[in-house]
């Protein structure tokens, strides 16, 4: 698995740094408190509910700048306690403006923008603003992004509103951990609501209710165009992401399927990422290496499958209360077929639920996975999902800024552990 060199300033997420238990712990938080809190950002699109939620590990509770709402409720207040507040669009964050869509020529858009080959805008994706030549207030160096809302012969319509303006958004927050401030002092301002919203929140809605167009250029290309035999004939027992986003995906997992379920795991290889707490759930795998599987203690039956050859699954209807692909949608280049057989093989009430991250084997990964924002990922899974027309229930969540544990490969680069983005829809009951 490879760290991959993004198109845009994706160290621009989470920046309120690691836990720090070595401080003197306080028993209720104060303007002379340092503290850990976790955000929980809720908000709605026309086709589904999306949660962000952010881990901010280090947070100065004199210096930094918290929503007056959330600050007020956990003012004075132990570990565990959790604030929320329902803010009216315009209230958390900017509100949206007209005047920040803007009508640009070709000419404006560079399509050669850091070396990256010929980039053709397309229509609901997001690109750097670095890419505008000759728009107001924005510079070369600026990696913010922003939407092509329309593209026309005649130009662009590039929308420079945050994602999220315009919309109701109810965030929550939870006190995790308290300590004394020390001898810190200085320091760079940490504003909560920026921090809470920026990096991908809002990218996976559609402008306006128009699909995004993901599928011009050859998205479902790779690198790698033999068949997956080739590249899978050994066994790989890695773990693709760090042990915290492992535990998070099983917690979610643990959340969303019911004890004693009927479980297929797509995709599969040597663990199955599923809790010890679903007690007598029988579990199937399919996946491409038979090592893979056979090391895979959690499965009751194997079945050897490349999706990409034959998108097929070999099980009768509403065999499955619950389908889970883990950190593996990025290969699929048959990605509609797949959905629809696996709407087919789940009972009525069933899930399936996909969760990513932001590592992958770039030489087999399809093409517009690699090239758009890792915001837009969950966009795009999501409407894998709505092509099929067979799920309801559509929900989004991300998650980010938790630290990444001190003996993983990449501690020494990163100090968060790997982001984990999942989305899940249900077969609809007759």
């Amino acid at each position: 698995m490879e760290l991959t060199t993004p198109l845009y300033d994706e160290a621009a997420g989470p920046q309120a740094g690691g836990i720090e238990t070595q401080r003197r712990p306080l028993e209720r938080t104060s303007p002379q408190a340092m503290a850990a809190l976790r955000f929980d950002l809720d908000w709605a699109c026309e086709l589904a509910h999306h949660t962000e939620t952010l881990f901010a590990g280090k947070l100065n509770l004199w210096r930094d700048i918290l929503p007056p709402e959330i600050e007020h409720q956990i003012m004075g207040q132990p570990v565990g306690h959790r604030a929320a507040h329902a803010f009216a669009p315009g209230e958390l964050i900017p509100a949206h403006q007209e005047a920040e869509i803007k009508r640009v020529r070709h000419a404006q858009f560079d399509r050669r923008f850091a070396g990256r080959g010929t980039i053709q805008p397309r229509a609901g994706r997001f690109y750097p603003r670095g890419m505008l030549e000759g728009v107001e207030g924005v510079y070369r160096a600026d990696r913010q992004p922003f939407r092509i809302a329309e593209v026309t012969t005649e130009g662009l319509l590039a929308d420079l509103n945050n994602p999220l303006a315009g919309r109701p958004l109810a965030l929550g927050c939870t006190i995790e951990a308290i300590w004394a401030q020390g001898d810190e002092r200085g320091g760079r301002c940490i504003e909560v609501a920026d921090l809470v919203t920026a990096g991908g929140p809002g990218m996976q809605a559609r402008w306006r209710g128009r699909p995004t167009d993901f599928w011009s250029d050859g998205p479902f290309h790779r690198q790698d165009p033999r068949p997956d035999s080739h590249f899978y004939a050994g066994p790989r027992l890695v773990d693709h992401i760090d042990r915290t986003a492992i535990g998070e995906i099983s917690a979610l997992y643990g959340r969303l399927i019911p004890e004693g379920a009927r479980i297929l795991d797509l995709m599969a290889s040597w663990h199955s990422h599923l809790p010890p707490g679903l007690g007598s759930s029988r579990v199937t795998g399919l996946g491409m290496n038979p090592e893979e599987l056979d090391t895979n203690t959690a499965l009751a039956e194997l079945v050897i499958r490349d999706l990409n050859q034959d998108p097929s699954l070999p099980f009768p209807d509403a065999a499955f209360d619950a389908v889970v692909c883990t950190v593996s949608v990025e290969y699929l280049t048959q990605p509609f077929a797949v959905f629809r057989e696996v709407a087919r093989v789940l009972a009525p009430g069933g899930r399936f639920i996909v969760t990513f991250s932001n590592r992958w084997f770039p030489t087999k990964a399809i093409r517009l996975w690699e090239g758009i924002h890792e915001g837009e990922r969950p966009g795009l899974v999501l409407e894998y999902f709505l092509e099929s027309g067979l799920f309801s229930g559509l929900e989004t969540w991300s998650l980010r800024g938790l630290p990444r544990p001190a003996d993983d490969k990449y501690a020494d680069r990163l100090i968060h552990s790997d982001p984990v983005y999942a989305v899940w829809g249900e077969r609809p009951l007759p």
